[in-house]
């Protein structure tokens, strides 16, 4: 059922036949054109969210529980306020798609990666095939958002889902609809969700949009929820981030940490956090994926050997495993992750959205066979 905005960021507003400065602190500034019928406002913190999996959150769009404050890593819990993966699903026979949102942070961007994919919030709708397919991405300019994402709608219905921001929190998040349009919340589909605990390039860098994120991608072609765990520089196979990992029950773990390790990390943290989540999931399948490979590597040695070290730490810590009767322990090559072309990343270490794409290609693979 609708929610209709009640208070502050909980009030709908009108725009009229001609262009008005809306007194809302939402809008101080905005113009809103002319053509733009009456709409109402709908608070969405409450509604059942895909990629929050965690109850007794700090805030609306945090990733961890606040019982993870002063347990994880300061800089984990940090990047944990970010909204990286979650997602609002609903229906509606809407002719125009309206958002407001305002941002926890004003770096909107970084050097290497757009507004549209750090600080925008991304919309799909399913087409008549059932597929979900891109409609349009906001591209902020300031902490505080309001836009039309898409207008001049054929009035049917439609499901839709909206990405958060990758790198980026949100503090407040509403729909608008023009006034008489339908609204329901829908659930993130059925089934357990998969688990994505990894670094940087899980929680998104540098996907241009949130939809192009590698987890996304697996997200929408499975039509599974995925809870993105990804910490930019934080992917270590810690024991405390390990902790909440095993209070989730999820369909599968992907660990995708290599990146962010040494082989000496790789070697002492790997056998202690499967044994940790196979200790709470006993039959869980977990997917352990080797670091991509940098798109310039080829012309650095040190950084193949660095690879290979890893790799090689990885697959003995898988070997362990399964000599000593650890279950459901499966590994992903790391080298084709990102194609052979070098074509597949921003700054040789993290993908673009052709890198996405591909690694996403290679999940989706490893995970069919475990999912089925």
């Amino acid at each position: 059922m609708r929610r209709m905005s009640t208070a502050f960021s909980r009030r709908s507003f009108l725009a009229t036949a001609t262009a008005v400065v809306v007194p809302h602190r939402w809008l101080e500034g905005a113009v809103l054109p002319a053509q733009e019928p009456e709409l109402v406002w709908t608070d969405v913190a409450d509604w059942r969210l895909e990629g929050r999996g965690f109850a007794g959150r700090k805030a609306p769009y945090d990733r961890l529980p606040a019982a993870a404050e002063g347990v994880v890593p300061p800089a984990v819990w940090n990047l944990a306020r970010q909204s990286a993966g979650i997602a609002v699903r609903f229906a509606s026979d809407t002719a125009a798609v309206h958002v407001r949102y305002r941002l926890t942070n004003d770096r909107l961007a970084m050097a290497h990666m757009p507004a549209t994919g750090v600080s925008g919030v991304d919309l799909y709708a399913r087409d008549g095939r059932g597929r979900l397919r891109w409609v349009q991405v906001t591209r902020p300019a300031q902490r505080d958002v309001t836009a039309r994402i898409i207008g001049n709608l054929a009035p049917e219905r439609r499901q839709w889902m909206l990405y958060l921001p990758l790198y980026n929190g949100v503090e407040l998040l509403e729909l608008g609809l023009p006034r008489g349009a339908a609204l329901e919340q829908l659930p993130p589909p059925p089934g357990k969700p998969i688990v994505v605990y990894g670094t940087s390039i899980a929680q998104g860098a540098c996907a241009s949009r949130p939809g192009m994120a590698w987890t996304a991608i697996v997200g929408r072609t499975l039509d599974r929820e995925v809870i993105n765990l990804g910490f930019s520089g934080n992917g270590r196979m810690e024991a405390e981030v390990g902790r909440f990992l095993a209070e989730l029950d999820p369909s599968v773990f992907v660990v995708d940490c290599l990146p962010n390790m040494t082989p000496v990390q790789v070697a002492e943290r790997t056998v202690p956090l499967v044994r940790q989540l196979r200790a709470a999931r006993p039959t869980t399948p977990i997917l352990l994926v080797e670091d991509r490979t940098f798109g310039n590597a080829w012309v650095q040695p040190s950084v193949q050997e660095a690879h290979a070290a890893r790799r090689l730490a990885l697959r003995t810590a898988v070997a362990e495993l399964r000599a000593t009767g650890v279950p459901g322990v499966h590994l992903l090559n790391g080298a084709p992750l990102l194609g052979d072309d070098d074509e597949a990343t921003t700054d040789g270490s993290h993908p673009n959205d052709l890198g996405m794409t591909r690694q996403a290609s290679a999940v989706i693979e490893a995970l069919t066979p475990l999912l089925a």
